[in-house]
């Protein structure tokens, strides 16, 4: 499929191939920018009933503003790909490992809201940048980031690239980074939970200023138990493959042993991280078989 095709017609959610992943480079005079993802699909209307168990998310992230965080971040996120775009670095609209993670977010962005209505207003946003570093994430909001070292060094199938997607999307709708934020400045100004109750005027006030903490933030155990188990969910009703879910850590694991991908210096792992996705394969297998069908 040549790249010229691609750019004019959508890429079909079936379509998403290996090579679509894998295959072009780019010219360094070429950017894009990819806003209001949301527009181009029907975000999911009401309540949907999760096949894992997470349950609530954390009340404490309610101390740090969630509007100034996704502005935050939204600011945060448009100087990298400044940053990249300058660099020659950031992916051109018609790339196809771009064109092939827009077509897995198309698939996974309509069951993101039943996680967190907010996420039917986010603008939600995917981006590539060229650089050797096994890293991808998603701030507050949606804005999606991928580089292109986690796609070819490991050379991930869809199916696991849509469960690094998910996941990544899991920590934004579970609100991971704003838990975290609040965390670290209450601690930090000695407040308690109790102190939200008086207003908490500081901590609004500085939630503008936390966007620069967004990329290296180090979510906690719990944190990464939630959004491999949301994520796994999320791709599972996308029609991607729940086996994938563990392929990926397992490369993931064995890239670890030759000096760590960025990826795990932000999303600790554990000895039980396999054992708890594949206990929870048979839980949205179902749901898989059905997205398929």
């Amino acid at each position: 499929m040549c790249w010229l095709c691609d750019a004019k017609s959508p890429l079909s959610a079936q379509a998403v191939t290996h090579d679509e992943l894998h295959a072009g480079r780019w010219s360094p005079r070429r950017g894009f920018l990819l806003a209001g993802a949301a527009s181009a699909v029907g975000l999911a209307s009401g309540p949907a009933q999760a096949q894992v168990d997470v349950g609530e998310a954390s009340a404490l992230r309610t101390l740090v503003p969630a509007e100034q965080l996704e502005g935050a971040a939204r600011q945060q996120y448009g100087q990298m790909l400044e940053q990249a775009r300058s660099k020659g670095a950031l992916a051109p609209d018609n790339h196809p490992q771009l064109q092939g993670l827009r077509a897995i977010a198309r698939r996974l962005i309509p069951h993101a809201a039943p996680w967190n209505p907010r996420s039917r207003d986010w603008q939600w946003e995917v981006n590539l940048i060229g650089s050797s570093q096994l890293n991808a994430f998603c701030m507050p909001g949606g804005k999606i980031c991928f580089y292109t070292g986690i796609l070819d060094k490991l050379k991930l199938s869809p199916d696991e690239a849509a469960m690094i997607m998910g996941h990544e999307m899991a920590h934004a709708l579970r609100e991971h980074a704003r838990e975290r934020l609040a965390k670290t400045q209450a601690t930090s100004m000695g407040l308690s939970l109790g102190a939200r109750l008086l207003g908490l005027g500081e901590l609004g006030n500085v939630a503008a200023d936390l966007g620069t903490q967004l990329l290296s933030l180090k979510y906690s155990r719990d944190d990464e138990t939630e959004a491999d188990l949301v994520g796994l969910e999320l791709a599972a009703r996308s029609a991607y493959a729940p086996p994938a879910s563990v392929s990926l850590w397992r490369k993931m694991m064995a890239a670890n042993g030759s000096g760590g991908p960025a990826f795990l210096s932000t999303h600790p792992s554990g000895p039980n991280r396999i054992q708890e996705l594949q206990e929870n394969l048979p839980k949205v297998q179902r749901l898989y078989e059905q997205a398929r069908g």
